[in-house]
């Protein structure tokens, strides 16, 4: 076993990126640091530094147990690496998944069907309770 292997080759071989031209652009994007350093694809990882992957809105975190360029299955991937991500970015994952079509950018379109009804089921109990009223009785 080698004791240095390319990020962008161990990045894939973790399975973290799908392919590795992904994970190369991931890297040069400034996606991916290494103990909060850009880095560049042919840079060196060693056992025990800690890799940061932002895929937004979350920044993974992995510790390097073991380098490899090769991909292995995915029940090997604890030998690989360990997962120290803080909880808060899970949660800010659970958030943003929830609440996805309230945080939508301006300018994107209409919402969709399933949105909609989301909207609708989300603004419609609090109007009920007035078809009820009588609004000829003002005065």
């Amino acid at each position: 076993m080698a004791e240095l292997a390319r990020i962008d080759k161990w990045l894939w071989a973790a399975r973290i990126f799908k392919t590795r031209s992904i994970a190369a652009d991931a890297i040069k994007n400034g996606r991916v640091t290494i103990g909060g350093v850009n880095v560049k694809p042919s840079r060196m990882v060693k056992v025990g530094e800690t890799v940061s992957v932002r895929k937004p809105p979350v920044t993974y975190s992995f510790k390097v147990l073991k380098t490899i360029e090769q991909r292995v299955g995915a029940k090997l991937l604890p030998e690989i690496y360990e997962n120290v991500t803080t909880p808060d970015q899970y949660e800010l994952l659970e958030m943003n998944r929830i609440s996805g079509f309230v945080d939508r950018a301006r300018g994107t379109g209409r919402p969709t069907k399933k949105e909609r009804r989301a909207l609708d089921d989300f603004i419609g109990p609090s109007l009920e309770g007035f078809d009820d009223f009588d609004w000829d009785d003002e005065e």
